[in-house]
Protein backbone atom coordinates (compact mmCIF):
# COMPACT_ATOMS: atom_id res chain seq x y z
CA UNK A 1 0.00 0.00 0.00
CA UNK A 2 1.24 3.79 -0.53
CA UNK A 3 0.93 6.00 2.65
CA UNK A 4 1.09 3.25 5.38
CA UNK A 5 -1.26 5.78 7.48
CA UNK A 6 -3.77 3.76 9.98
CA UNK A 7 -6.28 4.36 12.00
CA UNK A 8 -6.31 1.59 14.96
CA UNK A 9 -9.85 2.54 17.42
CA UNK A 10 -9.24 0.48 20.99
CA UNK A 11 -5.45 1.58 21.05
CA UNK A 12 -5.38 2.03 24.50
CA UNK A 13 -5.00 -1.34 25.51
CA UNK A 14 -5.04 -5.22 24.30
CA UNK A 15 -5.60 -6.38 20.55
CA UNK A 16 -5.84 -2.14 19.65
CA UNK A 17 -2.51 -1.68 21.18
CA UNK A 18 -0.63 -4.54 20.14
CA UNK A 19 -1.70 -3.67 16.84
CA UNK A 20 -0.72 0.29 16.95
CA UNK A 21 2.80 -1.01 18.29
CA UNK A 22 3.09 -3.70 15.48
CA UNK A 23 2.31 -1.10 12.76
CA UNK A 24 4.22 1.65 14.22
CA UNK A 25 7.63 -0.91 14.05
CA UNK A 26 6.74 -1.35 10.39
CA UNK A 27 7.00 2.36 9.45
CA UNK A 28 3.45 2.92 9.68
CA UNK A 29 2.12 6.42 10.89
CA UNK A 30 -0.75 5.26 13.65
CA UNK A 31 -3.58 6.88 14.65
CA UNK A 32 -4.42 6.15 18.21
CA UNK A 33 -8.37 6.63 18.91
CA UNK A 34 -9.34 5.61 22.27
CA UNK A 35 -11.30 7.39 25.54
CA UNK A 36 -8.13 7.63 27.64
CA UNK A 37 -5.76 10.42 27.42
CA UNK A 38 -3.39 8.65 28.94
CA UNK A 39 -2.92 5.45 28.02
CA UNK A 40 -2.94 7.22 24.91
CA UNK A 41 0.28 9.05 25.19
CA UNK A 42 1.74 5.63 26.64
CA UNK A 43 1.29 3.66 23.96
CA UNK A 44 2.24 6.41 21.64
CA UNK A 45 5.57 7.22 23.83
CA UNK A 46 6.10 3.20 23.29
CA UNK A 47 5.46 3.59 19.53
CA UNK A 48 8.15 6.58 19.33
CA UNK A 49 11.02 5.00 21.39
CA UNK A 50 10.71 1.84 18.61
CA UNK A 51 11.21 4.57 15.82
CA UNK A 52 7.52 4.79 14.64
CA UNK A 53 5.03 7.62 14.59
CA UNK A 54 2.24 7.90 16.77
CA UNK A 55 -0.62 10.71 16.54
CA UNK A 56 -3.17 10.24 19.47
CA UNK A 57 -6.63 11.12 19.93
CA UNK A 58 -8.60 10.61 22.70
CA UNK A 59 -12.20 10.62 22.23
CA UNK A 60 -15.37 8.35 22.43
CA UNK A 61 -15.61 6.47 18.74
CA UNK A 62 -19.29 6.16 19.22
CA UNK A 63 -19.81 10.02 19.13
CA UNK A 64 -19.82 10.63 15.67
CA UNK A 65 -19.57 14.51 16.00
CA UNK A 66 -16.06 13.61 17.76
CA UNK A 67 -15.18 11.11 15.15
CA UNK A 68 -15.95 13.67 12.19
CA UNK A 69 -13.91 15.93 14.09
CA UNK A 70 -11.25 13.97 13.97
CA UNK A 71 -11.02 12.82 10.59
CA UNK A 72 -10.81 16.44 9.68
CA UNK A 73 -7.94 16.94 11.66
CA UNK A 74 -6.05 13.19 10.53
CA UNK A 75 -7.13 14.88 6.76
CA UNK A 76 -5.94 18.43 7.52
CA UNK A 77 -2.11 17.06 8.94
CA UNK A 78 -1.95 12.95 7.42
CA UNK A 79 -3.93 12.65 4.50
CA UNK A 80 -6.20 9.58 4.08
CA UNK A 81 -5.84 6.45 5.79
CA UNK A 82 -5.30 3.14 4.08
CA UNK A 83 -5.72 0.64 6.89
CA UNK A 84 -8.72 1.06 9.64
CA UNK A 85 -8.48 -1.34 12.44
CA UNK A 86 -11.52 -1.29 14.14
CA UNK A 87 -11.03 -2.90 17.67
CA UNK A 88 -12.87 -1.04 20.10
CA UNK A 89 -14.75 -3.60 22.31
CA UNK A 90 -16.25 -3.74 25.50
CA UNK A 91 -19.41 -4.93 26.98
CA UNK A 92 -20.39 -7.84 30.20
CA UNK A 93 -22.06 -10.75 29.37
CA UNK A 94 -25.39 -11.14 31.22
CA UNK A 95 -28.66 -12.51 31.09
CA UNK A 96 -31.31 -10.86 28.74
CA UNK A 97 -33.32 -10.20 32.26
CA UNK A 98 -30.52 -8.49 33.48
CA UNK A 99 -29.77 -6.26 30.59
CA UNK A 100 -31.68 -2.89 30.52
CA UNK A 101 -32.37 -0.90 27.68
CA UNK A 102 -30.06 1.72 28.25
CA UNK A 103 -27.05 -0.81 28.74
CA UNK A 104 -28.04 -2.66 25.59
CA UNK A 105 -27.36 0.87 23.85
CA UNK A 106 -24.10 1.20 25.52
CA UNK A 107 -23.19 -2.24 24.46
CA UNK A 108 -24.50 -1.15 21.12
CA UNK A 109 -21.61 1.84 20.99
CA UNK A 110 -18.41 -0.66 20.99
CA UNK A 111 -18.04 -2.46 18.56
CA UNK A 112 -20.72 -1.81 16.93
CA UNK A 113 -21.38 2.23 16.68
CA UNK A 114 -17.41 3.10 16.81
CA UNK A 115 -16.74 0.82 14.35
CA UNK A 116 -19.51 2.61 11.99
CA UNK A 117 -18.69 5.91 12.58
CA UNK A 118 -14.63 5.61 12.18
CA UNK A 119 -15.30 3.70 8.39
CA UNK A 120 -17.64 6.21 7.94
CA UNK A 121 -15.61 9.08 8.47
CA UNK A 122 -12.88 7.47 6.32
CA UNK A 123 -14.91 5.57 3.51
CA UNK A 124 -14.89 7.90 0.23
CA UNK A 125 -11.16 8.59 1.19
CA UNK A 126 -10.36 4.86 0.61
CA UNK A 127 -13.01 4.46 -2.14
CA UNK A 128 -11.79 7.83 -3.71
CA UNK A 129 -7.78 6.32 -3.44
CA UNK A 130 -8.97 2.52 -5.08
CA UNK A 131 -7.36 0.67 -2.36
CA UNK A 132 -7.61 0.34 1.61
CA UNK A 133 -8.27 -2.18 4.01
CA UNK A 134 -10.80 -2.37 6.63
CA UNK A 135 -10.06 -4.37 9.49
CA UNK A 136 -13.46 -5.37 12.51
CA UNK A 137 -12.34 -7.04 15.24
CA UNK A 138 -14.79 -9.61 15.93
CA UNK A 139 -16.05 -12.40 18.41
CA UNK A 140 -16.94 -16.15 18.20
CA UNK A 141 -20.16 -14.91 19.32
CA UNK A 142 -21.11 -13.49 16.28
CA UNK A 143 -21.39 -16.77 14.49
CA UNK A 144 -21.87 -19.22 17.44
CA UNK A 145 -23.67 -17.62 20.68
CA UNK A 146 -23.53 -19.18 24.12
CA UNK A 147 -25.86 -18.89 27.09
CA UNK A 148 -25.47 -15.82 29.60
CA UNK A 149 -24.19 -13.12 26.75
CA UNK A 150 -27.10 -12.00 24.99
CA UNK A 151 -26.33 -8.18 24.76
CA UNK A 152 -22.62 -8.57 23.73
CA UNK A 153 -23.68 -11.40 21.18
CA UNK A 154 -25.99 -8.69 19.89
CA UNK A 155 -23.24 -6.11 19.70
CA UNK A 156 -21.08 -8.73 17.57
CA UNK A 157 -23.93 -9.58 15.34
CA UNK A 158 -24.04 -6.27 14.60
CA UNK A 159 -20.49 -5.33 13.59
CA UNK A 160 -20.22 -8.66 12.02
CA UNK A 161 -23.87 -7.84 9.47
CA UNK A 162 -22.11 -3.93 9.07
CA UNK A 163 -19.13 -5.87 7.68
CA UNK A 164 -21.28 -8.35 5.44
CA UNK A 165 -22.76 -5.52 4.11
CA UNK A 166 -19.83 -3.38 3.08
CA UNK A 167 -18.11 -6.68 1.26
CA UNK A 168 -21.36 -6.51 -0.93
CA UNK A 169 -20.94 -2.41 -1.14
CA UNK A 170 -17.56 -2.27 -1.64
CA UNK A 171 -17.12 -5.12 -4.34
CA UNK A 172 -14.77 -3.39 -7.44
CA UNK A 173 -13.99 -0.45 -5.49
CA UNK A 174 -10.19 -1.70 -4.14
CA UNK A 175 -11.61 -1.67 -0.88
CA UNK A 176 -12.04 -4.44 1.45
CA UNK A 177 -13.35 -5.18 4.83
CA UNK A 178 -12.73 -7.79 6.86
CA UNK A 179 -13.73 -9.90 10.11
CA UNK A 180 -11.22 -11.03 11.92
CA UNK A 181 -12.18 -13.29 14.98
CA UNK A 182 -10.33 -14.47 17.92
CA UNK A 183 -11.15 -16.86 20.45
CA UNK A 184 -9.78 -15.69 24.12
CA UNK A 185 -7.68 -13.12 23.95
CA UNK A 186 -4.98 -12.35 27.16
CA UNK A 187 -6.41 -8.70 28.55
CA UNK A 188 -8.00 -6.97 31.81
CA UNK A 189 -11.40 -7.75 30.24
CA UNK A 190 -12.20 -10.79 32.09
CA UNK A 191 -10.87 -9.01 34.90
CA UNK A 192 -13.41 -6.04 34.89
CA UNK A 193 -16.03 -7.86 33.90
CA UNK A 194 -18.19 -9.82 36.27
CA UNK A 195 -19.33 -13.49 35.39
CA UNK A 196 -17.14 -13.63 32.10
CA UNK A 197 -14.84 -16.41 33.25
CA UNK A 198 -17.80 -18.67 34.66
CA UNK A 199 -19.80 -18.39 31.74
CA UNK A 200 -16.74 -19.05 28.93
CA UNK A 201 -18.16 -22.25 26.98
CA UNK A 202 -16.65 -25.22 28.04
CA UNK A 203 -15.81 -25.43 24.27
CA UNK A 204 -13.63 -22.44 24.38
CA UNK A 205 -11.76 -23.11 27.19
CA UNK A 206 -10.09 -25.62 24.99
CA UNK A 207 -9.60 -23.71 22.18
CA UNK A 208 -6.79 -22.12 24.54
CA UNK A 209 -5.99 -18.26 25.24
CA UNK A 210 -4.05 -16.12 22.09
CA UNK A 211 -1.99 -13.38 23.76
CA UNK A 212 -2.54 -9.31 22.02
CA UNK A 213 0.71 -9.71 20.16
CA UNK A 214 -0.13 -12.74 18.18
CA UNK A 215 -3.77 -11.39 17.64
CA UNK A 216 -1.72 -7.97 16.47
CA UNK A 217 0.63 -10.57 13.75
CA UNK A 218 -3.05 -12.50 12.45
CA UNK A 219 -4.41 -8.42 11.81
CA UNK A 220 -0.93 -7.39 10.18
CA UNK A 221 -1.35 -10.08 7.56
CA UNK A 222 -4.53 -9.46 7.12
CA UNK A 223 -3.53 -6.12 6.42
CA UNK A 224 -1.11 -7.82 3.46
CA UNK A 225 -3.60 -10.39 2.30
CA UNK A 226 -7.01 -9.05 2.89
CA UNK A 227 -9.84 -12.02 3.43
CA UNK A 228 -13.56 -11.85 4.18
CA UNK A 229 -13.08 -13.62 7.55
CA UNK A 230 -10.03 -14.63 9.57
CA UNK A 231 -10.92 -17.26 12.47
CA UNK A 232 -7.94 -17.70 14.99
CA UNK A 233 -6.63 -19.81 16.20
CA UNK A 234 -7.00 -22.97 14.09
CA UNK A 235 -9.27 -24.95 16.83
CA UNK A 236 -11.23 -22.13 16.93
CA UNK A 237 -11.66 -21.93 13.05
CA UNK A 238 -12.72 -25.86 13.46
CA UNK A 239 -15.55 -25.02 16.11
CA UNK A 240 -16.78 -22.18 13.75
CA UNK A 241 -16.87 -24.59 10.86
CA UNK A 242 -18.69 -27.19 13.14
CA UNK A 243 -21.46 -24.60 13.97
CA UNK A 244 -21.95 -23.59 10.68
CA UNK A 245 -22.68 -27.30 9.21
CA UNK A 246 -24.15 -28.51 12.41
CA UNK A 247 -25.88 -26.03 14.11
CA UNK A 248 -27.77 -27.53 16.22
CA UNK A 249 -25.29 -29.69 17.71
CA UNK A 250 -22.93 -26.91 17.88
CA UNK A 251 -25.37 -25.00 20.03
CA UNK A 252 -25.98 -27.92 22.53
CA UNK A 253 -22.29 -28.15 22.96
CA UNK A 254 -21.64 -24.48 23.62
CA UNK A 255 -24.71 -25.01 26.58
CA UNK A 256 -22.52 -28.05 28.28
CA UNK A 257 -21.14 -26.58 31.82
CA UNK A 258 -23.54 -22.97 31.36
CA UNK A 259 -23.75 -21.36 34.37
CA UNK A 260 -26.91 -22.04 37.14
CA UNK A 261 -29.69 -19.23 36.47
CA UNK A 262 -30.91 -17.29 38.98
CA UNK A 263 -34.37 -17.69 39.30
Amino acid sequence: MGSKLAVVTGASSGIGEATAVALGSLGWTVVLVARRADELARVATLIETRGGTAVPEALDAADPVAVAAMAERVRGALGAPTAIVNSAGSGAWRWPEDTPPEEMERLLDAPFRAAYNVTHAFLSDLMRCGDGVIIHVGSPASLAPWPGATGYTVARWALRGYHEALHQDLAGTGVRSCHVIFAEVSSAYFDINEHARERRPLLGRLVGVVPPTEAAEVILRTIDRPRLQVVYPPLARWLMTSHRFAPRVAAWALRIGRPRRKR
